[in-house]
């Protein structure tokens, strides 16, 4: 079957994909598409719609088919409240709050994975490439290039890292062989702040051991390392004793309550002060790990689905709504300049749960949530079959399944950022590429702002 700009998956292509990974390593529908597909272009499609990026990866992977892309069958519970919300079916009961947003939100359904091993995809999800080539293993998080490619805009004002990390599980890709001033501000969100902003004997105290330090680090000898240190700790210098950057850690206990008082919730709050306070930091990734349900799916009490959405629930639909009633600049509001994107690492299976574990397994096939930065809400992109197992309709300009290079190169270019960029810095001295050239044509979902 091809949808006539670009190559797409047959059901028959696609048991073959899904039949050769049993064991759940690589499994990649556009290495079988190989020579189907346009030949890549280095002419990239420029958006410019977002001055910020927030990338929250449900790590663990969600089950479409009860979330994002709902199937109602015999396994849906009766809580769920399957509702259709402006032509969007959605399960009203379990995410509410999200429900409520839904005007602000557009769900891709065509998104397919390139394997089906947690860390291996969810590594890919942020150095969009294969994390075991030999370029993958020195790739830089995404946030990592944006903090890059965004340090010459920073100014005087602005003390934060351009790359923040507010981790509540999961691994964080860091950056790679890029310096380590690019790499994620490793932030556990705790409503007093970031802790360690003050030195104990006064600020006066520290600056005369801190020139102390740097003199003996320098002794008349110039090495790459100790400008790397200087780099680092002049980089924490400037975060000290800074009351907007306090600030900008703190919530109080009724926003944290909002927020759904866990961990997930407090990382939303920080990540929206983080916008709101446009005191440099340009990329923020939020892990909301614990949706690996291959158990106990629907056990209310017993980590399953629930708890996760539970929290999902008011983290995004709070954190969406706070943004849009910010101010930014030219009368835009902090979520017209902010991308938000949530999604897992791949899909779960569908039809009836597992009998002997009343759980899911991995799937390829999974839907991506985008809101914010020029994003066109309300609507659904891609649609996939009655059963919810493969790809119907991609619902996009390529005509094919979305892949991880995909939304990687709409991040890039809604920042404006040359997704098609090739750096000849890397130790290997091959020339790293932000997006590598595929088989297929990598292409941005331009399709959301339209």
């Amino acid at each position: 079957m091809n949808f006539g700009a670009g190559p797409f998956i047959s059901r028959r292509l696609f048991f073959q994909i899904a039949g050769s990974s049993v064991a759940g390593y690589f499994l990649s529908p556009f290495d079988k598409l190989s020579g189907q597909s346009r030949s890549y272009s280095n002419d990239a499609v420029m958006l410019n719609t977002a001055k910020n990026v927030i990338f929250i990866l449900c790590a663990g992977a969600p089950s479409q088919i009860d979330t994002f892309d709902l199937r109602v069958g015999s396994w849906t519970p009766e809580d769920f409240v399957p509702t259709t919300i402006n032509g969007i079916d959605f399960p009203e009961g379990l995410m509410p709050n999200i429900a409520r947003q839904l005007d602000k939100i557009t769900i891709v359904r065509s998104c397919v994975t390139n394997a089906l091993v947690h860390a291996l995809s969810q590594s890919w999800s942020q150095i969009a490439r294969n994390p075991t080539s030999a370029i993958g293993r020195i790739a830089p998080n995404i946030g990592a290039i944006v903090a890059l490619e965004t340090e010459s805009t920073r100014t005087a004002s602005q003390p934060l890292p351009g790359f923040v990390s507010l981790n509540t599980g999961g691994s964080v890709m860091r950056e790679g062989y890029l310096s380590g001033r690019y790499g994620p501000f490793d932030i556990a969100p705790a409503a007093n702040g970031v802790a360690n902003l003050a030195h104990p004997d006064g600020d006066q105290s520290f600056a005369d051991r801190y020139e102390l330090l740097r003199r003996l680090n320098r002794g008349g000898i110039s090495r790459p390392e100790f400008e790397q240190f200087e780099d680092f700790f002049d980089t924490g210098r400037k975060l000290m004793n800074d009351p907007q950057v306090t600030a900008t850690f703190r919530f109080t206990n009724q926003e944290q309550q909002r927020y759904g008082n866990n961990a997930f919730g407090s990382s939303c709050i920080v990540a929206r002060n983080l916008v709101n306070a446009n005191l440099g930091t340009r990329y923020i990734q939020i892990n909301h790990a614990g949706w690996d349900h291959h158990a106990n799916i629907y056990t209310k009490n017993n980590g399953g689905l629930y708890t996760q959405c539970r929290q999902l629930d008011l983290g995004v639909a709070n954190l969406i709504s706070d943004l849009a009633s910010m101010p930014g600049s030219a009368g835009k509001s902090r979520l017209d300049e902010t991308l938000i994107i949530v999604k897992g690492e791949f899909g779960r299976t569908v039809g009836d749960i597992t009998e002997s574990a009343l759980g899911r397994d991995h799937y390829p096939v999974h839907p991506a949530l985008f809101a914010g930065g020029g994003v066109i809400g309300g609507r659904v992109i891609g649609t996939t079959t009655a059963d919810g197992s493969m790809v119907e309709e991609p619902g996009w300009a390529q005509y094919r399944p979305v892949g991880i290079e995909d939304v990687a190169a709409t991040i890039y270019s809604s920042l404006g950022i040359d997704y098609s960029t090739v750096r000849y810095d890397d130790p290997f001295q091959r020339g790293f590429e932000y997006i590598p050239p595929l088989d297929w044509q990598v292409y941005p979902l331009v399709d959301l702002f339209v």
